[in-house]
């Protein structure tokens, strides 16, 4: 397989702790491992970006300016990123950024200059792997207690948790979640997780491009 290049993140979930619309910098907590895994990867030269659907924005619950500080601080906190994509738009809105749709992974990696199938997509839902797979990027689902257990045993690569996810893009990289033969290979990546067996700039992002199927 060729190296990965660049490895987007969901945010709530992923990287720092799901708190549901979250417009306040302050509760912005980081993932157990989170600093870590980032700074593997930039120290390995691969570029880093965030994905992540606000449909917070769409419902009246958030301002592009509440999205935007809370960006910042993570920023401060993990970053810098190389590309922030933000999808505002609700599940009815009928967008092609919002997850799983795969616009903002295919804005996302034209901002860093890498193709599609180089680049790593990493979340907790299926919305997030499915948007990799339709961008033609590999997915990898680290789920959580929120994770659907059938969103686990559909997703083609799971890891335990972040740190796992990245050494494995890194060093042993997954095949595309659709390959030729059109027989996906299904492959766990260390323990499997407790719990379960196994979250949302628009079309021209604004960069301002949430899937939160429990927030519906």
């Amino acid at each position: 397989m060729s190296p990965v290049r660049a490895v987007l993140f969901d945010r709530d979930g992923t990287l720092i702790e799901d708190v549901p619309y979250n417009g306040d910098p302050g509760l912005v907590r980081p993932v157990d491992g989170a600093r870590e895994a980032l700074a593997l990867l930039r120290e390995r030269g691969i570029r880093t970006g965030v994905v992540t659907n606000q449909s917070g924005i769409a419902r009246g619950l958030l301002t592009d300016a509440d999205v935007r500080r809370v960006n910042r601080r993570v920023d401060e906190l993990l970053g810098p990123f190389d590309v922030w994509a933000i999808c505002p738009h609700g599940p009815d809105d009928g967008c092609h950024c919002r997850k799983p749709e795969p616009g903002l992974v295919l804005w996302a990696a034209g901002r860093v200059c890498t193709a599609p199938a180089d680049c790593a997509v990493i979340g907790d839902i299926g919305a997030d792997v499915e948007a990799a797979r339709r961008a033609g990027a590999r997915g990898v689902l680290v789920p959580t207690p929120v994770t659907r257990p059938e969103e686990t045993a559909a997703a083609l690569h799971v890891a335990p948790d972040l740190m796992t996810a990245v050494r494995v893009l890194l060093d042993d990289p997954p095949a595309h979640d659709g390959p030729a033969d059109g027989h996906p290979r299904r492959e766990a990546f260390g323990p499997a997780p407790a719990g379960n067996a196994g979250e949302d700039p628009p079309p021209g992002p604004s960069a301002v491009a949430e899937p939160h199927r429990r927030r519906p």
